[in-house]
């Protein structure tokens, strides 16, 4: 009976986390930037993550394993980036990490459900594609804020 219990406690604690975090990652997503770099920072870089999110609206679903790739490209180099540019502050940092954590979990999500569950791919898409977009505004704060 112990044994049942302990299970089902670890089992909630470990939704709850989940959920906890999930909603974390949507909250630090909906936050309104001060100023929005996303523009400049994703042509500097040559990163495909507008067009990405502009067909997903468009509902061009054709190949959503090419628009996967073009993300997870778009994530490689903005996470390098950003290890390579000093945070500006504790709080930044743990964010991203947070965001880093979502999009590797709505990698695996798209992944999960690409085939048989177009709906759910699109929508992790959108997601992965809302973190680069929020990670490429932390990378052009970073390179705009003024050296120490």
């Amino acid at each position: 009976m112990d044994l049942l219990i302990n299970a089902a406690l670890t089992a909630t604690s470990v939704a709850l986390f989940c959920y906890w975090f999930r909603y974390g990652c949507l909250l630090i997503l909906a936050a309104a930037p001060h100023h929005d770099h996303t523009e400049e920072v994703a042509e500097a870089n040559q990163l495909s993550f507008r067009e990405v999110r502009s067909r997903l609206r468009m509902h061009d679903l054709a190949d959503v394993d090419y628009l996967h790739k073009c993300l997870e490209r778009d994530f490689a180099v903005i996470a390098y980036l950003l290890e390579h540019t000093p945070a500006t502050s504790f709080d930044a940092g743990c964010d991203d990490a947070m965001l880093r954590v979502h999009f590797r979990a709505m990698s695996a999500c798209f992944r999960l459900t690409r085939r048989n569950l177009r709906e759910f791919a699109s929508d992790a898409l959108e997601e992965m594609t809302l973190v680069v977009a929020h990670l490429a505004n932390q990378l052009g704060e970073r390179s705009a804020a003024p050296a120490h």
